[in-house]
């Protein structure tokens, strides 16, 4: 069985939108497991077979190398929300990066003002760059994860008061 990154992209995002608790998918050189835990969610993915980054071959980019993932420690607890705050959650497993590239602004600051559709962040899963978009409007009171740091499926990123 081959996948390439957009099937594979499409495929997690159908799994994130079910209750499906756990998922196995193998193929000829690699295999993929998705865990979640209700209710925190959790997910990981991890492989056996193939110990490389995920990746596209350049030689055949209808082909997926899968990585071993040992799951991370738990994310720090996070402050209690205020009722009157909306939080934006991570929907996916990935790393969080602020701005579009290293030398450039971030997309949000604490006391941004944010409209809907607006991008508000980057999630990087499997080298695919991700952009979060909120679905509130409003201003940003606290951004609660670092550039750069690995996030969980369900993890709080940041939180607006809605206008």
């Amino acid at each position: 069985m081959q996948l390439d990154h957009d099937q594979l992209h499409k495929l997690l995002d159908a799994l994130a939108d079910s209750d499906i608790q756990e998922f196995r998918l193998e193929g000829e050189d690699f295999r993929l497991e998705i865990r979640r835990s209700f209710p925190s969610a959790t997910a990981f993915v991890s492989s056996e077979a193939v110990p490389s980054l995920i990746e596209a071959p350049t030689s055949s980019p209808s082909q997926v190398k899968v990585d071993t993932v040992t799951p991370s420690s738990p994310p720090p607890p996070v402050p209690a929300s205020r009722a009157d705050l909306v939080d934006i959650t991570a929907p996916m497993v990935g790393t969080f990066y602020r701005a579009p590239g290293p030398e450039e602004p971030a997309f949000v600051e604490v006391g941004s003002r944010i409209g809907v559709g607006q991008t508000v962040c980057i999630l990087e899963a499997m080298k695919l760059m991700n952009e979060l978009e909120s679905e509130v409007s409003g201003e940003v009171i606290e951004i609660l994860i670092d550039n750069g740091t690995p996030v969980e499926f369900g993890q709080v990123l940041m939180r607006v008061k809605p206008s």
